[in-house]
């Protein structure tokens, strides 16, 4: 498809916002599922062999894709930036924060790992140049003052471990730096092919996971297996693709707090898959959330056109 740049701002940019907006809103309900996915599966699998066994799953999906498109790869710049995105976000904030869920309860891991948006519009002013627009940060204020409610809401035990405390924190710098690593590399690769060059970037860097996983997975029952297996699936294949085609058509920092809506669907899987029922605290934060998200990703005016297209 040709570069939009010649047509006018409000026919290119609304339908790019739009498939930008749904594939965004598919990402949070993968992403939101794995949290169901991630406590099933931690009953007889540790941190590390969830982390590999999801990876190896996405590669077995997408590997093959990637063969058939037979599109040329990146340059070795390129592949670096993808590389780094992938190591970031599927290997170290992947592994960091199943364990640090072994030891700090959910709550404070939500409220530390919904830090990430807020980095994210940070880090992207500075270094992506997006600037700092008032209703961006004011929605992710109102979204993160939600999540909080919604963690204090679910909260039922407070760990105190200052180790955990800190692999959230490593989680959630990891998750924002790959945001704003990601984002560049968009403007000249395509979503997919960042989708899986880093899944095979981040498998490599989980290899020495793989005595576990070997030693585990047998011993692991169906349940644990299928869970892993749906984590690679949804959450990591097609969570990973739909949130590399979002961020692709609109900025780090309004696609980022697309994902205070993540809590509100882990919630509600929770609610109807594992039978957790939501207090009216979690409810009302859930409310907040949605609230907060609609006042970062409304704009004033018309939309600038976008710089890519596909």
């Amino acid at each position: 498809m040709a570069h939009l740049s010649n047509v006018g701002p409000t026919l290119a940019a609304r339908p790019s916002d739009a498939a930008g907006l749904i594939a965004g809103l598919v990402t949070v309900v993968a992403w939101g599922s794995a949290f169901v996915g991630i406590r099933a599966a931690g009953a007889a699998l540790s941190p590390g062999t969830i982390a590999l066994g999801r990876l190896l799953v996405s590669c077995v999906i997408l590997i093959p894709v990637a063969l058939m498109r037979r599109e040329p790869l990146p340059s070795r710049r390129d592949v670096l930036q993808v590389a780094a995105y992938g190591v970031l976000w599927l290997a170290i904030y992947s592994t960091t924060l199943n364990a640090a869920e072994r030891t700090v309860d959910a709550g404070t891991a939500a409220m530390l790992i919904n830090t990430g948006p807020i980095l994210i519009a940070i880090l992207a002013g500075i270094f992506l140049h997006e600037g700092f627009p008032t209703g961006l940060f004011a929605g992710c204020a109102v979204a993160f003052a939600g999540a909080t409610l919604i963690a204090f809401g679910g909260t039922t035990s407070r760990s105190g471990s200052g180790v955990g405390i800190v692999l959230c924190v490593i989680a959630a710098l990891a998750y924002a730096l790959a945001v704003v690593v990601q984002k560049p590399a968009l403007a000249r690769v395509t979503s997919f092919q960042v989708t899986w060059l880093g899944v095979v970037a981040a498998t490599i860097a989980c290899l020495p996971f793989a005595p576990a996983l070997f030693n585990e997975a047998p011993k692991a029952g169906a349940t644990a297996i299928a869970w892993t297996i749906y984590l690679g699936a949804v959450p990591t294949a097609l969570g990973f693709a739909t949130w590399s085609f979002a961020l692709r058509r609109t900025s780090a920092g309004r696609t980022a707090s697309l994902n205070y809506l993540i809590p509100v669907v882990a919630v509600a899987l929770g609610w109807v898959i594992l039978r957790e029922t939501p207090p009216l605290l979690a409810l009302a934060g859930g409310a907040l959330c949605i609230a907060g998200v609609y006042i970062a990703r409304r704009r004033r005016g018309i939309l600038p056109a976008p710089r890519n297209s596909i």
